[in-house]
């Protein structure tokens, strides 16, 4: 139906990172996308970029191709796409500008986790809502000096004589804290827990747009500004005596958030992994294009032996992390534990991404450094790649601990 030629690019461009075995419809998606990218966002990223402004008309186009409704099933409302076509529609957005795809990026994980542990009330009540992009989910698990220690968060949620809960402490690194409705918030409600994740809970947490105090006892203070990853709102969010009953319990029953988030962490970490492919395509597409317009010595850099060999390990590293990706999301819409899978897809998109980002800025020379080329916001965002979701190391960890699960010597 759609093909795949874009303009300025050229058809060489898509050569890399195809995916074998979709449907004619998730093709259709995926190619819908990627002409939404290369019109809509690629043009404007730029300039967005350097002034730290929201992508309005950007997202607005997004809500009206269905993209917030992908994953949420038909019967609310959405198309009901599996975790592949949500990963390859989010590896197109991040081609474009990363920050895109992270507007996209909670608000999947949440309905996730809703359509996976929700109860029916609450899904009957947000998912539609979800699929029109009129209700926009953030996930909040990372406090300020929480670091990677899930089973250490301190944010309380107390229960009252009244059967309500009262919650205290503050979450850190919001994607999406101001600008969205829905907060998908881990907190503990057990204190002398056998272990402490079991002591966790998931509230959802309904809240309007904007900073400051949104609702009582519930303060969005401020943007946090970043080296990169511009355009969307990182943000803390402090809860002082918020008021929250039993029903805004993920699931309706308090102790599970640890299962719920890591459930939702899986398909974060897939999604990382698809923005850091984009991330990596687009670098490539600049430096294969500039390595054939700029000449020295009477021929184009990428007649030189030097540039050629770099061209070729990036293309390599493009087509490898894009295949592990894929790999990774199969597994998980095949209803098998992805645990490992999604370590390795996150652990090797990352690292890849952040070497062929590089390459690109070397192959750029001296006009790399410039603002006036992508290359340099690219040098930016890549770096959010190796500690969003999760740092390498962690993901080795996972990656280890799995393996020696399988492998165990009985």
């Amino acid at each position: 139906m759609l093909n795949r030629t874009t303009p300025d690019e050229g058809n060489a461009m898509t050569r890399l990172a195809q995916t074998l075995g979709l449907s004619e419809f998730q093709t259709e998606i995926v190619d819908t996308v990627r002409r939404f990218v290369d019109k809509q966002i690629i043009p404007a990223a730029q300039e967005l970029e350097h002034t730290d402004t929201y992508p309005h008309e950007i997202v607005e186009g997004m809500r009206e191709m269905g993209l917030f409704g992908l994953t949420i099933p038909e019967e609310y409302g959405g198309l009901g796409e599996s975790l592949l076509t949500y990963a390859l529609c989010v590896e197109e957005l991040a081609r474009g500008w990363m920050s895109v795809s992270g507007v996209v990026n909670t608000h999947f994980i949440v309905a996730h986790m809703l359509r996976q542990h929700g109860t029916d009330e609450q899904k009957q009540r947000l998912l539609p809502r979800m699929a029109t992009g009129e209700v926009r989910g953030a996930f909040s698990m990372s406090e300020p000096e929480l670091g990677s220690d899930v089973a250490a968060i301190r944010t309380s949620a107390k229960l009252g004589d009244d059967g309500d809960y009262t919650i205290d402490g503050a979450k850190m690194w919001l994607t999406n804290g101001a600008s969205s409705t829905l907060v998908a918030a881990l907190v503990r409600t057990e204190h002398d827990a056998e272990r402490p994740h079991r002591g966790l809970t998931t509230f959802l947490v309904e809240k309007p747009t904007g900073f400051g105090e949104v609702k009582p006892g519930l303060t969005i203070p401020r943007k946090i500004d970043k080296m990169g990853y511009k355009g969307i709102d990182t943000t803390e969010l402090l809860f002082d005596g918020y008021r929250a009953s039993g029903c805004d319990i993920l699931g309706g029953t308090p102790g599970k958030g640890f299962a719920h988030m890591m459930d939702g962490v899986e398909v974060g970490r897939v999604n990382v992994s698809a923005r850091a492919c984009g991330v990596a395509q687009r670098a490539f597409e600049l430096a294969v294009r500039y390595a054939q317009q700029r000449r020295t010595f009477g021929k184009p850099i990428a007649e030189h032996q030097a540039i050629a060999f770099s061209l070729a390990e990036m293309a390599t590293k493009v087509e490898a992390a894009h295949l592990v990706m894929v790999n990774a999301a199969r597994l998980k819409d095949s209803g098998e534990r992805n645990d490992v899978a999604a370590g390795m897809a996150k652990y090797l998109t990352s690292e890849y991404c952040a070497e062929v980002t590089q390459a690109s800025f070397r192959i750029h020379g001296g006009y790399g450094y410039s603002k006036e080329f992508e290359i340099e916001r690219l040098m930016r965002e890549a770096p959010f790649l190796l500690i969003g979701e999760g740092t390498s190391e962690i993901q080795k960890q996972i990656i280890a601990k799995g393996l020696l699960r399988e492998y165990r010597d009985n």
